[in-house]
């Protein structure tokens, strides 16, 4: 019943909105006019521009049509489902969760039953799961206020006098191919290295030496290796920022004991599968906050302390950024171009200051909240937008997916 309150409100504002220059009607998936006070393109999600009947009017169109993501589109294209990875594709058999393909004939995700494109066997393969109607689905509302108690819950996050910036020049976003590098200085001036003490970084930066960056290599763990990931999530589970991520999931009824809930991350974001010809080349961890090459171009590393290491070690050249966040404090964001030993990174977004749980705990609520999706989140009281893709050409339990890619969506403009 909660659901329908605001629907019905949005219905109602929607009409004395339309045919105004401050409503979509009309307007979705419009190009940017800047004229215009506010936005009724998949864009304006960041930085909020957004009419604000947006969601009532574009949200369902926009979900149907599954718009392209405008960052990263080299990630994108890499990891996107491709139409062929179902031998079955009229079934739901294993395609519980998924994310909306509009390749496939039928779906297999929580709004099928809402836009009445559900395959036939939808009740029977996925009845059991407990949150496929949509009705069980989190709410923006909920996303953004799990956020923000995950946010105020950082208080292993650098302090403002931990982190000397060095951002230097701007480009726009049409430069972001020029490969010119236009800061001659590094990123980081300063960082108090005393951080990397605390616990959940030295069990972070321990996993870093863990991976070939080059994909079609496989990933062999050592007994000692495979020990770390599990001291990486004790310690992080031990934190504020987890607990309140696990209690609010636990709550939604994801999970229904801590060591279910310990057990999914260490397969959603440890688990191996192939980027290439190699199994078991690749990770969601290794892909996201390590870094990795394929094609010739720097896919992933989007941590700001892998950065900084790489950095001081003259391996990453700071070449220029496209975005600032508006935080005045830390975790902050930064979205920038960089050269990591002789490859080339286009467009790369990372937290800057931030705990490494915390970036574990937003980046995988998203892809449990909305995987393959934009997540919208609220950060001290600013928006915050995240998108992840599932790996849908290899699965681990009960045809569960493993994290393809996550990270922080800035808008171009």
């Amino acid at each position: 019943m909660k659901a329908c309150v605001p629907l019905i409100l949005a219905m109602l504002c929607g009409l004395a909105w339309a045919g105004e220059m401050g409503s979509c009607a009309s307007r979705c998936n419009e190009k940017f006019n800047r004229d215009a006070d506010s936005q009724c393109d998949h864009l304006c999600l960041w930085p909020w521009d957004c009419c604000e009947d947006y969601e009532y009017q574009c949200a369902a169109e926009e979900d149907a049509n599954d718009p392209e993501p405008f960052l990263e589109l080299e990630e994108e294209m890499e990891e996107a489902p491709a139409s062929n990875l179902y031998s079955a594709p009229n079934s739901c058999r294993g395609r519980c969760h998924e994310s909306f393909d509009k390749h496939h004939p039928c779906h297999c995700n929580a709004r099928c039953p809402e836009f009445g494109n559900c395959c036939k066997d939808f009740q029977s393969q996925c009845a059991h799961e407990s949150f496929s109607r949509s009705s069980d689905a989190i709410t923006k509302e909920e996303l953004q206020a799990i956020s923000e108690k995950i946010y105020r819950a950082d208080t292993n996050k650098a302090q403002k006098q931990d982190i000397i910036l060095n951002s230097q020049n701007s480009i726009a976003p049409s430069e972001t191919g020029d490969q010119v590098e236009h800061c001659p200085e590094p990123l980081f001036t300063y960082v108090n290295e005393k951080l990397f003490s605390k616990p959940t970084y030295a069990a972070f930066i321990n996993l870093l030496n863990n991976y070939q960056r080059a994909t079609g290599h496989g990933e062999h763990f050592s007994a000692q290796q495979l020990a770390e990931q599990d001291t990486f999530l004790r310690e992080v589970m031990k934190t504020a920022v987890m607990k309140e991520l696990y209690s609010f999931l636990h709550h939604q009824n994801r999970y229904s004991s801590e060591q279910e809930f310990i057990n999914d991350l260490k397969n959603m974001w440890f688990g191996l599968y192939s980027r290439s010809n190699d199994e078991g080349d690749s990770s969601g961890f290794e892909h996201v906050f390590s870094g990795e090459v394929k094609k010739g171009k720097v896919t992933g590393f989007h941590n700001w302390i892998r950065f900084y290491m790489q950095e001081k070690e003259g391996l990453v050249d700071y070449y220029s950024y496209i975005y600032d966040g508006p935080w005045e404090s830390y975790p902050d964001v930064l979205a920038m171009q960089f050269n990591w030993d002789g490859y080339y990174k286009e467009v790369g977004s990372a937290f800057i200051g931030s705990s490494p749980e915390f970036e574990f705990a937003l980046y995988s609520l998203c892809f449990i909240a909305r995987p393959g999706k934009t997540c919208q989140l609220s950060l001290g009281g600013h928006p915050l937008a995240i998108q992840t893709y599932s790996w849908d050409k290899s699965t681990y339990g009960n045809g569960k997916k493993y994290i393809a890619t996550a990270y922080v969506v800035s808008s171009t403009r």
